[in-house]
């Protein structure tokens, strides 16, 4: 029995709707009150949460900080993912993109031939556009799942290359006179490839370096080319 695990996954289930009372993740957690306020203190102290008047709070980050810590300490990655909002992921995502000086359109809707296409973030910062699909993830995935995964995002960026420029009236890089399209997949933690086919699979918390390191590298990838 891990007992700091059991209480962040108390934490995560009781605050996806704001800050709640230590008391009341005490008693979900099935610990007492002297164990639950010293394992508070020690998350407090790394980051992890807010302890202000015997009530805790995290914000966006600190819930993703906190589930990922969960995992490292034997959860359950599809029971941890179930308390996280999927919008705190993309928020968290678009935060790692705008840090990096990109300009950042969250859940694109276009058409492309004859089919409807939505891609969850789409970085530019000239000339290069990051197409991110936010992915839950789990431990032992098999390979022909992550290949599904990949190939999917793969196919819904050819689907934005081609529809460059018309969609001037919806994402900046459509006016830009090039654009190297780059496809990624974004998961909550660390998945069995860093790369499948040459498509990056990125940590959400890491990817403000993978975005700052991609210039250099950018060639290596899967990547669509596109003159506007």
């Amino acid at each position: 029995m891990n007992i700091e695990r059991d209480l962040i996954i108390s934490i995560l289930k009781l605050t996806k709707s704001g800050p709640i009372s230590f008391e009341v993740v005490s008693k979900d957690a099935k610990l007492p009150l002297s164990i639950t306020k010293n394992l508070l203190k020690k998350l407090q102290n790394n980051g992890l949460i807010y302890l202000r008047n015997k009530v805790i709070d995290a914000n966006s980050l600190k819930r993703l900080k906190l589930a990922v810590h969960a995992v490292q300490l034997g959860a359950d990655l599809e029971r941890v993912s179930s308390f996280l909002d999927w919008k705190e992921f993309e928020n968290i995502a678009a935060v790692a993109f705008e840090r990096n000086g990109y300009t950042v359109n969250k859940n694109l809707r276009f058409r492309h031939a004859g089919r409807r296409w939505e891609v969850d973030i789409v970085g530019c910062k000239k000339p290069i556009v990051v197409c991110a699909d936010c992915k839950h993830w789990h431990h032992g995935m098999y390979p022909s799942a992550i290949r599904r995964i990949v190939e999917e995002q793969v196919e819904r960026t050819s689907a934005l290359a081609k529809s460059l420029p018309e969609l001037a009236d919806k994402i900046e890089c459509a006016s830009w006179g090039r654009v190297e399209l780059v496809p990624a997949v974004l998961s909550l933690v660390t998945a069995r490839f860093k790369f499948y086919n040459n498509v990056p699979i990125v940590p959400v918390l890491q990817l403000q370096d993978f975005l700052s390191q991609l210039p250099a590298y950018v060639d290596s990838l899967k990547h669509f080319s596109k003159k506007t």
